[in-house]
């Protein structure tokens, strides 16, 4: 199947043939769907925090960062915006064989053309339109925001986008991470750490606009920046193959692979050293007179996540340290009483670990696994995954964040579970990554490689099928503690189109 030369190639990338082969075994096979047993709720898996908890834990977590405790944000942020641009693409192609009022029957198209002069970027528009265009049309209108003739937004990053307006500027999401950043993501000295997962071609641009905001945001909130920056590694594109699941290969021969999907950024994640990391989309951000809940409950899952460390630390280092021999009498119960219904990990069905030597060593597994706190917000409608109990590789049962296309299509059964999600996930989790010697773990230990995803694309006019990774808050972490907590719905302010800048929450 693979010539010296493919294999040259493979070994180029850092990835290995037999990574490769099992990526096609993968293709022919397919990924099993996820046994989902129930949804989460609060009261069964999700935790709701009244404002008497939310201030405790936020204090806890103040508290802890005074005394050395050293957070992190992580934003992935390579996302192009192209797809916030579909209509007014779709609306550019169509106004060169059709009159600007038959194309403006579009909703979307003219929701935009009508509010043009709400977005953050109007004005920056404007400028550039009078370079050659004509500010009244809607062809230049679309031409120069889209193209690089104009502000080239169909080719840019979300990250680096005009989306909030303020008296004296805009901001762009990477502007407003930055801002948020700074009320919960720095330590006892004032220094605030952010990293960002961006394309190749795309990072020297965000440098460039960190190098020109970077001393006026440290002066206006009394902060130092370091911000980091890291690419998705070659070494976990996936290989793609034919509608036969043999490799697909370029025009010169060479084998073609695809990014791995968010997935693959468990090894960015892995790379970096912090006790607390904070995850969340770049897309996800407000004005500044709308961060303050958001704010809250950032910290408030920190908390949360802090008041259970200390009791899971304490079962580590008992668990580590001593044999079952010479543990207290009643240890073993108490601690497994803790995974079950506070860490929500199940034994697998059937197995009550009768032996105490058995119940210590399924025990010492489980508590030596890296803790998340996800937080959730109730289903008005949104796409995105949703909190489910579920059954892992293992048997064992535990929460876990599942997409729709993980659930089995054709089960009444887990349909009809999936129907009762009360909640959806809103990409806001805090994790701890060291055991309770401060130890790292290596996170990439901690996936199921059975959650993969299988799509179809096209290259060169031919139909390919892609892998995906299993997905950075999903299968890549399904083998953590997990803890489920719910957000507000104010919390989540996503930007999937242009026009959701012209909600409330972004004007």
């Amino acid at each position: 199947m693979f010539s010296d030369k493919d294999k040259q190639q493979i070994q180029q990338r850092g990835s290995n043939l037999q990574t490769v082969l099992s990526q096609i075994e993968n293709f022919k096979t397919g990924f099993p769907f996820l046994q989902i047993e129930d949804a989460a709720a609060v009261g069964n898996g999700i935790i709701r925090l009244n404002t008497e908890d939310l201030e405790k834990r936020g204090a806890l977590y103040d508290k802890k960062v005074a005394s050395g405790t050293r957070p992190l944000k992580f934003v992935p942020a390579s996302g192009a915006a192209s797809r916030m641009f579909k209509a007014l693409f779709e609306a550019l192609e169509e106004l060169e064989t059709n009159d600007e009022s038959e194309v403006l029957k579009n909703k979307a198209v003219k929701e935009y053309s009508d509010q043009i002069d709400k977005f953050a970027f109007a004005d920056e528009l404007k400028e550039a339109i009078k370079n050659g265009g004509d500010t009244n049309t809607l062809n230049s209108q679309l031409d120069y925001l889209l193209n690089d003739k104009g502000l080239n937004y169909g080719s840019l990053p979300k990250g680096l986008l005009k989306f909030h307006s303020y008296k004296s500027d805009a901001r762009t999401p990477f502007e407003e991470h930055l801002v948020e950043g700074a009320r919960y993501a720095k330590n006892g000295k004032n220094k605030a750490k952010l990293h960002f997962t961006v394309s190749p071609e795309h990072q020297p641009v965000f440098e460039k606009l960190l190098a020109e905001v970077q001393a006026r945001y440290e002066a206006e909130l009394n902060v130092e920046f370091e911000v980091s920056f890291s690419q998705q590694k070659p070494s976990t594109d996936t290989i793609a193959v034919d509608l036969n699941n043999e490799p697909f290969r370029n025009p010169d021969g060479s084998l073609l692979f695809r990014p791995g999907g968010h997935g693959a950024l468990i090894e960015n994640l892995n790379d970096l050293n912090a006790d607390i990391i904070f995850i969340k989309n770049i897309d996800n951000v407000v004005p500044d007179r709308l961060k303050q809940v958001t704010i809250d409950y950032k910290k408030g899952l920190a908390g949360v996540l802090l008041k259970h460390q200390e009791k899971l630390f304490y079962y580590q280092k008992e668990l580590n340290e001593k044999h079952p021999v010479a543990l207290a009498s009643g240890f073993l119960a108490e601690a497994a009483n803790f995974l079950e219904n506070t860490l929500n990990t199940k034994p697998a069905e059937n197995q009550y670990y009768t032996e105490k030597e058995e119940l210590y060593h399924y025990l010492k597994e489980k508590y030596n696994r890296p803790l998340r706190v996800c937080g959730m917000v109730k289903n008005e409608g949104e796409p995105g995954g949703g909190p489910f109990w579920a059954t892992n590789s293992d048997g064992t049962v535990s929460l876990q964040v599942v997409e729709s296309s993980q659930i089995d299509p054709n089960s009444v059964q887990q349909q009809k579970i999936a129907q009762h999600a009360t909640h959806f996930n809103p990409v806001d989790l805090v994790c701890a990554v060291k055991n309770y010697r401060g130890e790292k773990y290596d996170l990439t230990q901690y996936t199921d490689p059975a959650t993969g995803f299988i799509s179809t694309k096209s290259k060169d006019g031919k139909e390919l099928k892609a892998q995906e990774l299993p997905g950075l808050w999903n299968g890549a972490m399904s083998n953590w503690n997990t803890l489920f907590v719910e957000v507000p719905i104010e919390t989540f302010n996503p930007v999937k189109t242009v026009n959701d800048l012209l909600r409330e929450q972004h004007l």
